[in-house]
């Protein structure tokens, strides 16, 4: 060949390498170019810091990942109770997550130890707090039956340790959510290297918490102002970077980082159906059109599989007087809760959604469920609040001293926040002013029991005001006794009781919806679908519970990806 083509050839091809290269430069490079600006994100000399290299939400501990979709809520198979109390719907659930099992002893009894360590109870300013998070053994009591033994061994025995937790209400199931998603961000924290290691464990007292709303909002406040625990010497994979004024930033972590995980909660109702259902998988018509009777496949509690066939798939009273069946090939492997796992999981992955224990859900309950406003993500509940702010322009943290407790109409104490919590107050005119999507802090009572929504509407009175949080006896729905519960200035409780005939319902704001069959049901129960309610400062032998966990960032969950 040519001596001046070889050259020709040679210097084509650096050309083409170099263009290649230059390409390849620009490319793993784009990702931190914006897009609107064409500046640097993560710039080290200062500027916009963003987690750019997120993939998608990791799957916190306890969860499984339970994609969305539609389906039709509320088809019971069977109403023999004639309750008349749910109303198919076509509803549209967002991608979440969900405990892979109800919460357990050993899992309740860890955020006990947490509680007594931290808030001694023999602290006289603290002794309602670890008073007010301990379960009610005394549910298991029957006036004609022995069942001290669980009284006494149910909740601490190491032979319970993997048995649901009961006993615990709704109130304090939440405040068991609220206090699982700041020990999970906190060891998110730890593990990043923004937070001290070990400090979870070792330097946590009253007066030095970690609450993930104060993170957040005001990350110097968390642990009291304890430098040494957040500001560690090591920063571990911290994006530490210098301003114009050569002060330090990046040294707290924000949601920008994507390593603050949303919180654990109860699910919705509607949440909580779409997963027991467990109809991921399924691509029959008439399982997608609510013609689905249990968690698992088939119209059947026991199992049709040729090795286990007959075996019952659910923890569930058989008859009168029969919790688990004749012993031996008929029996279902318990008489009261069984350990968790005992029984197959759903298609979701999800264990005892029928049988074992019923589960709160975080629902107001209503007999009536409103089809026509919303059919995205349906709940009733909402309670909106926002940060209490002090003079200064900061955000109010509570201190020790300023727990405030509330007297439940049982006579309990709770503690309505705990140090190091952001003061919570109700939203305002600031935030509500002009909206169509929300006009009050406290929305339980939206088309529910005034005009728009009460068959009994000719007899309202139009000259008078109705305000949804508070109507006269003969606007009201829902009927129910009017108990009050207060102390003297010596602390004593005085119970006055409501002796009037005039009462027509149970249901009030503080009943909430709990769904499942338990061990102490029968078959009925157990039908996704079925709703029934309880007072939601009271608990039960039979009412455990499950966190959830919203999803953020995309519906499905990519195969293909690394977990961040």
């Amino acid at each position: 060949m040519d001596m001046k083509k070889v050259v020709a050839l040679k210097v084509m091809v650096v050309l083409a390498l170099s263009v290649t290269a230059i390409g390849c430069k620009k490319s793993s490079s784009s990702k931190n170019s914006s897009r609107a600006t064409g500046w640097q994100i993560n710039d080290r000399e200062g500027g916009f810091q963003y987690n750019t290299s997120f993939k998608e939400q990791e799957t916190a501990p306890g969860l499984v990942f339970i994609e969305g979709g539609t389906f039709t809520k509320g088809k019971v198979q069977d109403d023999v109770m004639h309750d008349w109390n749910n109303t198919p719907t076509q509803q549209h659930v967002q991608s979440f997550y969900m405990d892979e099992t109800e919460v357990t002893n050993i899992m309740y009894l860890e955020y006990l130890d947490w509680i007594k360590r931290v808030y001694p109870p023999s602290d006289e300013n603290f002794r309602a707090i670890y008073q007010g998070a301990l379960p009610d053994t005394l549910v298991w009591r029957n006036r004609l039956g022995f069942n001290e033994i669980m009284t006494e061994n149910y909740l601490r025995h190491p032979g319970y340790a993997e048995y649901p937790v009961v006993g615990v209400s709704w109130i304090q199931a939440v405040e068991y959510a609220n206090w699982r998603s700041d020990r999970v961000n906190e060891y998110y924290l730890e593990q990043a290297g923004y937070l001290k290691r070990d400090a979870k464990t070792l330097d946590v007292n009253a007066d030095q918490t970690f609450s993930t709303d104060t993170y957040i909002n005001a990350p110097t406040l968390t642990y009291g102002g304890n430098e040494e625990i957040i500001n560690p010497d090591t920063r571990g994979r911290r994006n530490v970077t210098t301003d114009a004024d050569g002060n330090e930033t990046g040294i707290y972590a924000t949601r920008e980082t994507g390593i603050i995980s949303p919180k654990y909660r109860l699910p919705t109702e509607t949440e909580w159906e779409y997963a027991a259902l467990g109809l991921g998988e399924l691509r029959s018509y008439n399982m997608y059109r609510g013609r689905k009777k249990y968690p698992w496949d088939g119209q059947y509690t026991r199992s049709g599989k040729r090795k286990v066939r007959g075996d019952q798939l659910a923890n569930f009273k058989q008859g009168k007087g029969d919790y688990g069946g004749i012993q031996g090939w008929s029996d279902d492997g318990a008489d009261i809760t069984n350990a968790v796992k005992s029984y197959e999981p759903n298609d979701f992955g999800l264990y005892d959604m029928a049988g074992n224990v019923a589960e709160w859900v975080a629902d107001v309950y209503r007999p009536i469920i409103d089809d026509e406003f919303n059919d995205f993500n349906y709940y009733r509940g909402n309670v909106y609040t926002k940060n209490a702010i002090t003079e200064d322009g900061t955000v109010k943290v509570v201190t020790a001293d300023e727990i405030v407790y509330d007297t439940l109409s049982n006579g309990k104490l709770i503690a309505r926040n705990l140090p190091g919590e952001i003061l919570q107050v109700p939203v305002d005119e600031n935030e509500t002013y002009l909206r169509t999507n929300f006009d009050r802090s406290n929305a339980i009572n939206f088309r529910d029991g005034d005009k728009r929504s009460s068959r009994y509407f000719e007899s309202f009175n139009d000259d008078e005001e109705l305000d949804n949080n508070s109507k006269s006896e003969t606007q009201q729905m829902y009927n129910s006794p009017k108990h009050r519960i207060t102390r003297d200035s010596l602390g004593n409780i005085i119970r006055e009781f409501d002796k009037s005939n005039n009462r027509s319902s149970l249901i009030n704001d503080k009943v909430r919806v709990y769904k499942g069959g338990s061990w102490k049901d029968r078959e009925y129960w157990l039908d996704p679908a079925q709703r029934r309610y309880f007072p939601q400062d009271m608990a039960t032998d039979y009412i455990g519970f499950r966190c959830a966990m919203s999803r953020v960032g995309s519906k499905s969950k990519s195969k293909n990806k690394t977990k961040n």
